[in-house]
């Protein structure tokens, strides 16, 4: 049976369909950094200054995207077993705390993650040629995602599920 979408979540797809892309391309690039830098060392014998700070801010950007994208799909910031295994009227107020806690989470995180690369944004990264406010960006928006998506499944929950015994 196909489930109807809610607008919410129709309007939050391509977002959540981007910030896994981000997550996935984070990845990428924090290896083909770390393996230049590796290269670049023991073959090279000049590693460059440039590819740690880049990837601290893939390695965050990865985390805090990745965390966003658990949220939305509930993999993420929870008390599974207490939640499965208490009666479903109960589940589903824990289920709403959870997700609050979540939401509070990602919005302490975009605030100070904001407040930080504002104020860090007129100084040059250490190693890269880069203002060091670009490394906080990550927090800022990932935890911005995660307040959304946690948002998203307090209105929008997703449907229960049968426990792994049925």
């Amino acid at each position: 049976m196909t489930e109807k979408k809610s607008a919410f979540s129709a309007i939050l797809d391509p977002i959540a369909a981007a910030t896994v892309a981000i997550a996935g391309v984070s990845i990428i690039g924090m290896a083909v950094v770390e393996g230049w830098q590796v290269f670049s060392r023991y073959v090279l014998n000049a590693a460059p200054s440039w590819t740690e700070p880049l990837a601290l801010f893939f390695m965050g950007t990865t985390m805090m995207f990745g965390a966003a994208a658990g949220v939305r799909t509930s993999r993420h910031f929870g008390f599974f077993i207490v939640i499965e295994t208490a009666q479903p009227p109960l589940r589903r107020a824990l289920r709403i705390f959870a997700n609050l806690i979540a939401a509070g989470t990602g919005l302490m995180l975009a605030v100070w993650g904001g407040q930080m690369m504002v104020d860090a944004w007129d100084y040059r990264m250490a190693g890269a040629p880069l203002p060091q406010g670009f490394a906080y960006m990550p927090l800022c928006i990932g935890g911005a995602l995660i307040a959304l998506f946690a948002i998203e499944r307090i209105v929008v929950p997703l449907p229960e599920q049968a426990p792994a015994s049925e």
